[in-house]
């Protein structure tokens, strides 16, 4: 049970940050953004280089997260922005191109070969029975404050309220005198911030590689919608939701059911999960478990 809790929260983990920043744009351009996944697979891949050049891990993937936020903001200017004014169907096709783009120019540079971060090895660190990398509790414990302080700042600040204004209503939020288009940048630019910090940590374990977005897209977007899109903190829960649910369909003994006495399904079938929870969520709760939530922030 204890390894079962763990692998949930190191799976919730890697999605989280992601989703919560997906939600978070979508909240305000509401539109959504298929390309920001791959701003993970960016974030991966810029720490990496910045740590192979000789920078401090940490400063390595601050300096990773802001040039992907960055980057996710000038996409917004001169791309999302002028595709908006066709309107949101016509915006996702055209993430959709933005991200296979950008998986193309990562190929290009990189390769399809994984890069592994050369980090130190280090005993794990033993609780009850489970073992834990301290690269794995150092991810937990990043996403855990960061969550924390995305909190804080959503509900206890100037900036939080006008963003949830934005959200609910944004003519009546821009007849009220609020800067809708600076809180647009400022969260697009977080967003993306966010989502390199979330493929960063990701990286850290399983290596930056082309196909990071990739993996991320379905669990991701079935998180966000879980939670119901333009809910941050509700893609959280989804994100935590799915992850419960990729570990129990990978962890769980099928043996009985079979006649056998063990019998588990491949690791491949990981996504399994996120697809039925995507597929139920969508027959039962379009909108996802917190759209009263959503409408009336």
């Amino acid at each position: 049970m204890l390894q079962l809790l763990f692998d949930t929260l190191l799976r919730a983990s890697d999605l989280a940050l992601i989703a919560l920043g997906l939600s978070t744009v979508y909240g305000l351009v509401k539109f959504p953004n298929i390309a920001h996944v791959q701003y993970a697979m960016l974030g991966a891949y810029a720490t990496y280089a910045l740590f192979a050049l000789g920078l401090p891990l940490p400063l390595a993937i601050a300096a990773a997260c802001g040039l992907t936020g960055l980057l996710t903001l000038a996409l917004h200017l001169l791309v999302f922005r002028r595709l908006l004014r066709s309107g949101p169907a016509i915006t996702m096709i055209g993430s959709l191109a933005v991200a296979m783009l950008v998986v193309a120019a990562a190929q290009g540079f990189a390769g399809s070969f994984p890069r592994m971060f050369n980090l130190p090895i280090t005993a794990p660190v033993l609780i009850g029975e489970v073992r834990l990398s301290h690269t794995q509790i150092y991810a937990m414990a990043t996403t855990a404050v960061l969550l924390v302080l995305f909190t804080l700042l959503l509900f206890c600040t100037r900036t939080g309220r006008a963003m949830r204004a934005l959200s609910t209503n944004p003519a009546l939020a821009a007849a009220s005198g609020l800067n809708a288009e600076g809180i647009t940048r400022l969260v697009n630019f977080a967003s993306g911030a966010i989502a390199g910090l979330g493929g960063s940590l990701l990286a850290l374990s399983t290596g930056a590689h082309v196909n990071l977005g990739h993996d991320l897209l379905l669990p991701v977007f079935a998180a966000a919608i879980l939670g119901g899109l333009g809910n941050p903190l509700g893609a959280v829960v989804g994100a935590t939701l799915i992850a419960l649910a990729e570990t129990l369909f990978t962890n769980l003994n099928f043996g009985p059911l079979l006649g056998r006495s063990v019998a588990f399904l491949p690791v491949s079938y990981i996504s399994a999960g996120s697809f039925l929870i995507l597929l139920l969520a969508l027959i039962f709760k379009p909108y996802g478990l917190f759209d009263r939530e959503v409408r009336r922030v």
